[in-house]
């Protein structure tokens, strides 16, 4: 069984000890209630981990000794999913499942069908929600390198992400083309990564899908189920990265 992972500092992660405190420290020493003698992987989110030895454990802090340490490279390719605000709390389930499958960037979409409207101090909680949520569900997975997930994109933005993109993927359940088997081709392997697209409920605007496969996207299609906006990133991705190898 992998250990558990936590979060820490880069600099924290260069000496032979680290001492977990604060939020980290309760939850390894309080709430998962490790002791000496167990493992613990300590990353900083962006590819460098320490393993670790727990040397000792008091309420709140985890006192820790680096048996070893490791460098994860970037994956290749990189995989974005430009995810439409679902109603509700479906966001950050939304982001969850992502990150446990393994997406490297998340980028929040105003689309035009969304319910939901991110502004002011609203869309700064809500952001804060899905980055939490990217967070936990990072360090459940096991993962060494953490999902960015961005600030809000528009329309323009959407088009600027699928123009830079080596592939780019618009779900559309009406699509001749099917997901599978679109990412195995040369073109996932081109500068700028993957870029999934998924709408919202009402599905994306005739004027969006337009704008977007002017910029470069494919339509392609899941299968004969249409799933929620919420569920379709984590799915396509999951697809995706089984074509590329990433999941071999």
């Amino acid at each position: 069984m992998r250990p558990p992972v936590f979060l820490a500092d880069p600099d924290q992660l260069a000496g032979d000890r680290i001492v977990l405190s604060g939020a980290e420290g309760r939850h390894a020493a309080t709430v998962r209630r490790l002791g000496p003698g167990e493992h613990v992987d300590v990353t900083d989110g962006s590819g460098a981990v320490a393993e670790c030895q727990v040397t000792r454990s008091r309420d709140g802090e985890l006192e820790l000794a680096v048996l070893a340490r490791r460098a994860e490279p970037p994956p290749v390719p990189r995989l974005t999913v430009l995810q439409a605000l679902p109603k509700g709390d479906r966001g950050e389930l939304a982001v969850e499942t992502m990150t446990e499958v393994g997406v490297d960037v998340i980028v929040p979409w105003a689309a035009e069908r969304c319910v939901v409207q991110w502004r002011g101090d609203r869309g700064d909680r809500a952001l804060a929600r899905w980055r939490s949520a990217g967070l936990a569900a990072a360090k459940q997975a096991r993962r060494a390198r953490f999902p960015e997930i961005t600030a809000l994109a528009g329309r323009d933005g959407a088009a600027r992400l699928v123009a830079a993109a080596g592939l780019a993927i618009l779900l559309d359940p009406a699509a001749e083309v099917p997901l599978a088997g679109l990412a195995a081709g040369p073109a996932a392997r081109r500068p700028g990564g993957i870029v999934l697209i998924t709408g919202p409920e009402g599905g994306v605007s005739p004027a969006e899908a337009s704008l977007l496969t002017g910029a470069g996207a494919v339509p392609a299609r899941l299968g004969r189920s249409v799933l929620r906006a919420s569920a379709a990133g984590a799915v396509a991705a999951a697809i995706v990265l089984s074509d590329t190898g990433r999941w071999a």
